[in-house]
C-alpha cells in the first residue's frame, strides 16, 4: 500500500481553477519532485494535502484512509510533516528549543505537573532534550543548540527547519523549495542531507523546487504542474527532457 495516494484532487478560488485533477501516489522511501512555473499550483497542493485548504474535488489517502475534513495537526499526527518556502523557526527561540516545540505532543504532562516539577515532568523534559539533541546530531546541529535560531547561517535555518520537521516522526516529509535563496554549496550540502534524511529515516520525501541540478540530483521520479494539471509524471530524466516540459517550464 502507498503512504500517499491522491485522486483527482481540485480547488477553486472564487472563479479561478487553481488546481485541477491532480493526482499522484508516492510509496515508502521515495524521493520524488513537483516541479513546474511559478504559479502553477505546486503550493497550493501542498496545503491540500496538510489540511491548510480543503479541496472541492477529489480525495487524499494516507496508508489507504481518506484524510479530507481532517484538521493540520491531526494530518500531522496521520504522518506528514513540512516545511515552507519562507522560514517559518521561532527566531527568538534557541535551535534546541524549537525542535522540543515539535516533541512536545509525544510527552504529555498536566499544568499541574509542570507547576510542581513532579518526577513526571522531570522525566519527560529530559527525555525530550535528550531526543532533540539526538535530531540535530543527526544534522550536525548539536554545536549550534544554545544558538539563538536567528543567529544561525541561512542554510543552517532550513536545516533546522528540516530537523523540526522529522520531529513529528513522519511517514512522508514535504519540503517546500528547500534550495531557496541557497548558494551552490549550501545547496549541495542540502542534497546529502536529504538524501541522509531519507535513508536513515526510512521515509518518502515529496519536495518542490526550482533548483533543476537538485531535482536531478535526487529525485527519482518528478510530476510537473501546469496551470494547475499535471503536464508530465514519471522518471526524472525521461520528464525533463521531454519537449512540452522544456517549453512550459524550461523556457528553451
Amino acid at each position: 500500500m502507498s503512504i500517499l495516494e491522491v485522486k483527482n484532487l481540485g480547488i477553486n478560488f472564487g472563479g479561478l481553477r487553481a488546481v485541477d485533477n491532480f493526482d499522484i501516489t508516492i510509496d515508502q522511501h521515495e524521493l520524488v519532485g513537483l516541479i513546474g512555473p511559478n504559479g502553477a499550483g505546486k503550493t497550493t497542493v501542498f496545503n491540500m494535502l496538510t489540511g491548510v485548504y480543503q479541496p472541492n474535488d477529489g480525495d487524499i489517502l494516507i496508508d489507504g484512509k481518506s484524510i479530507l475534513k481532517k484538521k493540520p495537526h491531526e494530518i500531522c499526527a496521520l504522518g506528514i510533516a513540512r516545511t515552507f518556502q519562507n522560514i517559518r523557526l521561532f527566531g527568538d527561540m534557541s535551535v534546541i528549543d524549537n525542535v522540543k516545540v515539535a516533541l512536545n505532543s509525544f510527552y504529555q504532562y498536566s499544568v499541574f505537573d509542570a507547576l510542581l516539577k513532579d518526577r513526571k515532568y522531570q522525566r519527560q523534559e529530559k527525555d525530550t532534550h535528550k531526543e532533540a539533541l539526538e535530531l540535530l546530531k543527526v544534522f550536525e546541529l548539536d554545536g549550534y543548540a544554545d544558538y539563538m535560531a536567528s543567529n544561525l547561517p541561512y542554510g543552517k535555518q532550513r536545516e533546522l527547519e528540516i530537523v523540526r520537521a522529522m520531529a513529528a516522526h513522519p511517514k512522508l516529509l514535504l519540503l517546500d523549495e528547500p534550495a531557496a535563496g541557497m548558494n551552490p554549496n549550501e545547496t549541495i550540502n542540502l542534497m546529502k542531507t536529504i538524501r541522509k534524511v531519507r535513508d536513515e529515516f526510512d521515509i518518502a520525501i515529496l519536495l518542490i523546487e526550482h533548483d533543476m541540478k537538485l531535482v536531478k540530483g535526487i529525485c527519482e521520479r518528478v510530476t510537473v504542474l501546469n496551470y494547475g494539471r499535471v503536464l508530465r509524471s514519471g522518471v526524472t530524466d525521461e520528464v525533463l527532457s521531454d519537449p512540452e516540459v522544456i517549453k512550459a517550464y524550461l523556457g528553451e
